[in-house]
């Protein structure tokens, strides 16, 4: 006589074996996963507003602007003339969105290309002290932006030199580059800091392939150049694409380094800084602020919505393996 056991369904909220409740973050965990996906499009929808609003408001005039509200305009309003202001020779709009995309694209480029190498050298090839210099790599992400701006900027513009005590002689160990008030200044910076979280990242996700893939490769006789851009990029684009969103957005989006190396040297300047300096004197210019913010944040609403099906598979890469 045998005795066969009944089937146990240990399934919880989400639908997977072993996921029962077991405390308060399992059953808030359950309640999120279980949110209609209709809320969650309301909820977009309501953070969308203050962009709607921004949007008419940059078509309306000043006398409109200060009577009502957006959602009270009227035909008679709407001008064109905040953007003939904001892009005027005397403004320089365009002008500072070149310094901004010259400022963002290589501040995003740079940090992927290098920190892909890295990653997969850090998942993949087996060097002496690989563990300790990943992990000294993954602490810079501990160090504050704040406290290292100034130091940069007195590099930037003096170089760093260091005097032998004893021999009484300077050893310059990075010369003078003259950077101070350019946006080279300002994406090196930004460069310098994204690559600890960019490495990381990225590191997270190649280490998650399959390793019958790269045996596979290895036996085919492929070195690790050869598998790295034959095998590893083309399956990490959603990672990448996932990183250079949350760098563009960043970078498009700073004004504290850009204000710290660029300061008042106007022809350098990107949007960030020009716009908050359109108001002019006491405000008397602040009808054209809807338009000039609303110029600013359409390159990153285009970039985030041409990427955005990459975003969620590569923010969740190197989760789970398997």
């Amino acid at each position: 006589m045998s005795v066969t056991a009944p089937l146990v369904n240990d399934a919880g909220p989400g639908g997977q074996p072993g996921d029962e409740p077991s405390g308060i973050i399992d059953r808030v965990y359950g309640f999120l996963r279980g949110i209609p996906t209709g809320i969650l499009w309301f909820i977009v929808v309501i953070w969308s507003i203050p962009t709607l609003g921004l949007f008419i408001n940059s078509f309306r005039n000043r006398d409109g602007q200060r009577g009502s509200g957006w959602w009270e305009v009227s035909p008679s309003e709407l001008t064109l003339d905040n953007y003939d202001q904001i892009f005027s020779a005397r403004a320089g709009l365009g002008r500072s969105l070149l310094n901004s995309a010259a400022i963002a694209i290589p501040a995003t480029i740079i940090p992927i290309a290098i920190a892909a190498f890295a990653a997969y050298g850090f998942a993949w090839i087996d060097f002496k002290g690989r563990k300790g210099l990943f992990i000294a790599t993954v602490s810079l992400l501990a160090i504050p932006l704040q406290v290292a701006l100034i130091p940069l900027l007195q590099m930037f513009v003096g170089g760093a030199k260091y005097t032998l005590p004893l021999l009484d002689k300077t050893i310059t160990i990075v010369p003078d580059f003259d950077l101070a008030g350019t946006t080279t200044a300002v994406w090196l910076t930004h460069t310098g800091f994204a690559m600890p979280f960019a490495i990381f990242l990225l590191h997270n996700y190649i280490s998650s392939l399959p390793k019958d893939l790269f045996e596979a490769a290895r036996i085919d006789g492929a070195n690790h150049f050869t598998i790295f851009w034959r095998l590893v990029l083309p399956l990490s684009i959603p990672v990448l694409a996932a990183f250079a969103i949350f760098q563009f957005l960043w970078t498009w989006n700073d004004y504290l380094i850009a204000n710290t190396m660029i300061g008042a040297n106007a022809s350098q300047q990107p949007t960030t800084i020009l716009i908050a300096n359109l108001a002019g004197d006491f405000g008397r210019n602040e009808n054209i602020l809807p338009a000039g913010a609303f110029v600013q944040a359409f390159v990153p609403l285009v970039v985030f919505f041409a990427l955005q099906r990459y975003f969620v598979r590569g923010i969740l890469a190197g989760s789970v393996k398997g």
